[in-house]
């Protein structure tokens, strides 16, 4: 038993130590405490993450949106969105990689807006694998209308996001 409240005492040392760094650290520290607090999987970390996503630093507010795409809380999908219109190509990128990781419905409409409009090629390409890992109807409906994309990597993208959810129903009982 006090092996396990030792082991719950680190955790939660490591957790405060991660969101201090997080929230107060160099620029190194902070991008690094936001990777790692996605890599730990505690739910506790969400809202320091989210307020990250104001972070100054791209390098920060980005891997911040990924991290809460790891630790999968709908509680971050309006934030995520709300970066969607940042006008940093990598913001753009780590919210649709988070809301890709979260797979909330809600997300959909945004991310096609995104498939189809992004300047940003690359940008274009992770909505597509968002939208396949999300599903459902109105992500494969977003997906259809993008096969004809000026991008052959952003169709590529989107085929391979229509096979996910294809192969998702099929394998679904």
């Amino acid at each position: 038993m006090l092996e396990l409240v030792g082991d719950s005492a680190k955790k939660e040392e490591m957790l405060f130590s991660l969101v201090t760094l997080l929230r107060e650290g160099t620029l190194n520290f902070r991008w690094r405490a936001a990777e790692t607090l996605g890599e730990k999987g505690d739910l506790r970390a969400v809202g320091p993450l989210i307020e990250a996503l104001r972070d100054p630093y791209v390098d920060v507010s980005w891997i911040a949106a990924k991290s809460l795409g790891k630790l999968g809380d709908p509680e971050a999908v309006p934030h995520l969105i709300e970066l969607l219109k940042s006008e940093d190509k990598w913001n753009r990128f780590g919210a649709v990689e988070g809301l890709g990781g979260i797979k909330d419905q809600k997300a959909v409409k945004p991310l096609a807006e995104v498939l189809k409009d992004d300047p940003n090629r690359k940008v274009r390409e992770k909505a597509a694998w968002a939208l396949g890992r999300i599903g459902g109807e109105a992500a494969r409906k977003a997906l259809d209308t993008q096969k004809d994309d000026d991008n052959e990597q952003v169709r590529k993208a989107v085929l391979d996001a229509l096979l996910t959810i294809e192969q998702e129903e099929s394998s679904d009982p």
